[in-house]
């Protein structure tokens, strides 16, 4: 298998070759650090050793993703990367559905005997891309299992119930080498600026120099967001446009007015609730619009993000932790353009508190 280095900067390039192939690693960074694009390349790289590797992640949209940035480095032939989630490796391993508890998670008691009983797993490598959304015990499992594991991480992007912090990662690993990720490719200055303003982790990612437009705040009538939606596909094309919000209600009233304005666009949606077909699958290299929950975001980048229904956080704390985290995660996922809106008559207050010079009005 011919090896290729898919759009990495020098410095990603040097970081990911300076990984041993041997050991654990824990591999934080901010995001646009290139986190997703090294977590294929590495398994990539380590399923040239030999065994073969899964990569895993917990969203089954950034399952997709990652699979589409492996395919396009490794040949069409090869089958050294297994691109799974989590969920699924659990249940392969477990050989059917792995055990759950009354509230629907994990049993992972019964999880710990059975590797237990197993032994280590001969040659087991895993990379882990967002590796803050599984929990602890899923890396205390890895360590029973002897795996060779490689985990990419934000703690400033915890949005699941079951996180894990960066410190609990390398603690359940055990012996647990740490690297740090530094630069944001992924966004403008204006957009890391504000997204600045939500970050709730200690000290402050430098910020790109590439520039940009401003973050905007539109107010819309009820249901007119299809309107901005509609006028952003025609003026860029070529580009892709991510619709992230808060209900899957909305996602597909928003599906519902742009079919019925703008039919030629064609968006795509996608919701974890569809078990297949078009609202699972997704095209993700296609230009256009893409309408996600907030919760299948996380790990994802587009030319231009809309967050059209900011006044549903209207009644939330705006000091609310996991509040300022969510708009860190949505405010990340834009290249270039980042607009959000509301509908009623006053500004949500986590917004009311961003200035003029870092968010635009109107």
């Amino acid at each position: 298998m011919t090896l290729t280095y898919l759009d990495l900067t020098p410095d990603q390039r040097a970081s990911l070759d300076a990984l041993p192939f041997d050991g654990n690693h824990l591999v934080s960074g901010p995001p646009g650090s290139g986190k997703s694009l090294l977590a294929a390349q590495r398994a990539v790289m380590l399923s040239l050793t030999g065994p073969p590797v899964a990569l895993l992640t917990r969203s089954n949209l950034l399952r997709q993703s990652l699979a589409a940035t492996v395919h396009a480095l490794a040949a069409p032939t090869d089958r050294g990367v297994r691109v799974t989630t989590a969920h699924a490796w659990l249940a392969r391993w477990y050989d059917g559905k792995a055990p759950t508890t009354a509230d629907g998670w994990y049993d992972w008691s019964a999880l710990f005997d059975r590797a237990a009983d197993t032994g280590p797993a001969p040659d087991l490598t895993l990379v882990v891309d967002e590796g803050q959304d599984l929990p602890p015990e899923f890396y205390r499992l890895c360590r029973m299992l002897g795996a060779r594991v490689t985990v990419f991480a934000d703690e400033c992007q915890r949005l699941t119930d079951t996180h894990s912090t960066l410190a609990e990662i390398a603690g359940r690993l055990g012996r647990c080498a740490r690297h740090d990720l530094d630069g944001n490719h992924r966004n403008t200055e204006q957009i890391a600026s504000f997204a600045a303003h939500f970050r709730t982790g200690p000290g402050t990612p430098l910020l790109p120099d590439r520039q940009g437009p401003p973050p905007r705040l539109h107010r819309f009538p009820e249901r007119g967001a299809a309107d901005l939606l509609a006028l952003l596909a025609a003026r860029h094309p070529g580009d892709t446009i991510g619709v992230i919000v808060n209900s899957k209600h909305t996602q597909f009233s928003l599906l519902g007015s742009l079919s019925r304005r703008a039919p030629r666009l064609k968006p795509q949606l996608y919701t974890s609730d569809a078990k297949g077909g078009q609202y699972r699958n997704l095209d993700l290299g296609r230009p256009g619009i893409v309408i996600v929950h907030r919760a299948s975001a996380k790990g994802l980048g587009f030319d231009t993000v809309i967050v059209p229904d900011t006044h549903t956080d209207a009644a939330t704390d705006p000091t609310s932790a996991a509040l300022r985290m969510t708009y860190y995660v949505l405010a990340t996922r834009a290249r270039r353009e980042l607009h959000l809106g509301y509908e009623g008559t006053a500004e949500p207050p986590l917004l009311a508190q961003v200035g003029r010079g870092h968010l635009m009005r109107g």
